[in-house]
């Protein structure tokens, strides 16, 4: 070979390596940003090949070393699944070999931990039940699985979702990523830190007094108290089987249809969804989208927004939030109602049926650590922050008493009169902030909820972000509508957030 030969070839070599070293050297594509994402962008992404589930639940976990307990240290979780990336992996097979099951399929979501998982401990918060494995799904975590979801992990909560601030001795004090020093609400109160934080795409709370629609107000979600029958409450530590009900929280109303859709349904282990028959439209999500408001009247519920001064930032906020819908087409009337809050009072069943209906649920888990409340409060084993509610809920003698039956009485009452101020006003819906203030510090007690109404008419509420307080704490405000409205609550809520819509992610967790 000629000098200049040996030279051009030396030459080509030098460079071909020289490429392979940059190309060694030179940074891996970023991962796929999971912050805000919806699960409709999640799906799309992994049907176009640009991410895996597999890799969605890593981002996920990363997220959570960075801020859960670490950063902030918002402490939203109890448990990680140590099976979550096996899982995602057999499902990105069962989605390369057979397709993909839905808008689920591969998805990450949270669990608050007083849903029963076959493969994780169900604690609901409490020491007491540590280590307590059901060996069976909740009838609606059963949904979501066949759904194709991964659940990422079990969330904390207010112990044995008997609070609103979500401290348990199980998981500690869970905090707001908006403001740490604040509370996130409660019960589901892990659900809602871990949805805004974008440490999953969406979670699962319950609902026995406010306890999904707080969380969704003070961390600027949506979330969804369905009505009484709508969905299943078997697997799901009870607090009062009267108010019981469990349901989505999540960023964006699509979203929170998703899963709704995936989690509602009769199931024979709870006779009350019998209710629900004929009332469940074949998708939720067919009523998300471009829609009118023309045919939608809201009415201000203004006995539920509070005269105190302390009441007056949200209450401002609230009203200014709600006057908006008829900027988006839709009617904004006042509905007086005088005498509501003391209309309220004595309405809450939870005190005189948690006692039995615990007892009820821990009698089909023989091997459960505890299986009555006595027990519980025997075992020291619990916060001091809810020994009060524990102690008083013990007291109770028995359930059939004449207060407990003057209690549901009164709740025929309130429904009645709140169906016919509704008529009265010609209000598809009413509207009142989920909290009258903002969230406390913690440590402080949380005032001003009005999470009774839903709870003790049995008729849906879902909770939409109103804005920001002067300092940054999230405020949201709740539409109530008739019994199996949720689809025009959805057309509502949707209609918002695309024209008016408040949310922003909390500079906490970037």
């Amino acid at each position: 070979m000629a000098p200049t030969s040996r030279l051009a070839a030396s030459l080509a070599v030098a460079l071909v390596l020289a490429g392979a070293l940059a190309r060694s050297q030179s940074p891996p594509p970023p991962a796929f940003n999971v912050v805000e994402a919806s699960i409709v962008d999640l799906q799309q992404a992994m049907r176009a090949g640009k991410v895996t589930s597999r890799q969605l639940v890593e981002a996920y976990l990363d997220r959570i070393r960075k801020y859960d307990k670490a950063g902030p240290n918002i402490n939203a979780f109890i448990a990680l699944n140590p099976h979550a990336l096996e899982t995602a992996a057999a499902l990105d097979e069962e989605r390369r070999t057979k397709g993909d099951r839905g808008l689920l399929h591969g998805i990450p979501i949270v669990v608050k931990d007083n849903y029963a998982t076959d493969d994780m401990p169900t604690t609901a918060g409490s020491k007491s039940l540590e280590g307590f494995e059901t060996h069976r799904d909740a009838f609606m975590v059963k949904k979501l699985r066949e759904a194709g979801a991964v659940i990422v992990g079990k969330t904390n909560l207010h112990e044995l979702a008997y609070g609103i601030t979500t401290i348990s001795s199980m998981g500690g004090q869970t905090r707001n990523p908006y403001d740490p020093t604040r509370n996130p609400g409660g019960s589901s109160g892990g659900t809602g830190a871990a949805v805004a934080a974008s440490f999953a795409a969406a979670g699962m709370g319950t609902d026995t007094c406010g306890s999904i629609r707080i969380p969704s107000s003070n961390n600027s979600l949506f979330g969804l108290r369905g009505t009484m029958g709508l969905s299943s409450r078997s697997g799901i530590v009870p607090l009062s089987m009267t108010q019981d009900i469990g349901g989505p929280l999540a960023r964006t109303v699509t979203d929170l249809a998703i899963m709704l859709d995936a989690t509602v349904g009769y199931d024979a282990d709870d006779p009350i969804t019998e209710d629900g028959r004929g009332h469940i439209p074949r998708t939720y999500l067919s009523w998300v989208g471009p829609r009118e408001l023309g045919d939608t009247t809201v009415g201000i519920l203004t006995p539920l927004f509070g005269t105190t001064p302390e009441d007056e930032e949200v209450g401002r906020l609230v009203r200014d939030a709600v006057r908006k819908f008829a900027d988006i087409g839709a009617s904004v009337v006042e509905v007086p109602m005088p005498g509501l809050d003391d209309l309220l009072q004595g309405t809450s069943v939870i005190n005189a049926e948690f006692k039995f209906d615990l007892l009820d649920f821990l009698k089909r888990y023989p091997n459960a650590p505890v299986h009555s409340l006595g027990e519980i409060i025997a075992s020291g084993k619990y916060d001091p922050a809810i020994d009060g509610v524990l102690k008083r809920a013990e007291a109770v003698p028995v359930r059939e008493s004449d207060t407990y039956a003057a209690s549901l009485a009164k709740r025929d009452v309130v429904r009645q009169q709140v169906w016919e101020a509704m008529g009265r006003a010609g209000a598809t819906m009413l509207a009142y902030p989920t909290l009258r203030r903002k969230a406390a510090p913690i440590g402080q007690p949380q005032a001003g909820s009005n999470c009774q109404l839903s709870a003790t008419t049995g008729f849906p509420s879902i909770a939409i972000p109103a804005g920001f307080t002067s300092d940054g704490i999230p405020v949201g405000f709740e539409l109530l509508g008739a019994p199996y409205s949720e689809p025009l609550l959805l057309k509502a809520a949707y209609v918002w957030e695309q024209v008016l819509n408040t949310r922003r992610p909390p500079k906490t967790t970037p």
